[in-house]
């Protein structure tokens, strides 16, 4: 039976611009802290080590990442999104000497994260406070087509704004990627998965190399969950494809190729006219 979580009363909280109220609590399941927000999951972070990543679509996230360019090779990385900066502690883990962008949208967020989750003394992760999408054309001049790993991760709530998940904004973000940069978007969605096959054929309007990992049950529209979208300019390489289903978490998928055809069939790339957003899971989806 899932067990209801439990805050202890004196984890540190801050009141957001939604109303909505951010928490920071030792994780009940496994080592490290969580980042939650009105009963969302927003991020897992191990201090001890950054290197855990406990949700299952950051770990495929993690496993894409861990195939750019050679092993240890610092990244330039832009982050939109910035919940407790598991990605970014990753990548500064994995890659020393990355240089990192991250856009959060909520002040009280990026100060209750630094008053109790610090970075790690040294590293390269600059924070700057606004709408991601906003963001895009402050970031410095000289990160246009050079950002290896671009990570679209924002939610409001446990729902993902309409305005970051169109065509117009994909087409944004991606002047910053270099030939062979990569994006990374975490879409959730439930049953059917109408939106997540509409995100798909966006990105893919923009980016046409496309592959999808999941959880089998998920990408098969069986039941609520997450999907990466990893996107190129450039050929995705195949030898990616057997060490990302091997890297897990498992059971999983990557689809690519002729699968992803079809499973965007019928399904019209979004606008800013007429994008929705995400669909908002229920509440018992975060009972453990």
């Amino acid at each position: 039976m899932a067990r209801m979580r439990i805050e202890p009363d004196d984890a540190p909280t801050a009141r957001l611009s939604d109303g909505s109220l951010a928490r920071v609590s030792p994780s009940g399941f496994v080592s490290g802290w969580e980042l939650v927000v009105d009963g969302t999951p927003q991020s897992h972070v191990d201090l001890d080590d950054p290197t855990h990543l406990h949700f299952e679509y950051v770990a495929r996230m993690g496993a894409v990442i861990d195939r750019l360019r050679m092993p240890g090779q610092p990244l330039t990385a832009v982050h939109l999104g910035a919940g407790a900066l598991t990605l970014p502690r990753y990548v500064e883990a994995t890659r020393p000497g990355s240089r990192q962008q991250v856009i959060e949208l909520e002040p009280a967020l990026w100060d209750l994260v630094r008053e109790n989750l610090p970075l790690p003394r040294g590293a390269s992760v600059r924070v700057r406070i606004g709408d991601a999408r906003e963001g895009l054309g402050r970031l410095p001049a000289g990160l246009d087509g050079a950002v290896d790993l671009l990570v679209s991760d924002v939610y409001s709530g446990a729902q993902t704004p309409a305005h970051l998940t169109t065509v117009e904004f994909y087409r944004a973000a991606s002047r910053l990627l270099a030939p062979d940069g990569v994006l990374l978007v975490n879409v959730s969605d439930g049953p059917g998965l109408a939106f997540a096959r509409r995100q798909v054929a966006t990105i893919r309007e923009v980016l046409p190399e496309v592959i999808v990992l999941a959880e089998v049950q998920v990408l098969k529209g069986r039941r609520f969950g997450n999907l990466v979208v990893a996107a190129s300019a450039a050929p995705l390489p195949v030898e990616w494809l057997p060490r990302l289903m091997a890297a897990g978490p498992h059971p999983a998928k990557v689809a690519q190729g002729g699968e992803i055809v079809e499973f965007m069939r019928g399904s019209r790339p979004a606008t800013d006219a007429d994008a929705t957003p995400s669909p908002k899971p229920s509440a018992s989806i975060f009972e453990r």
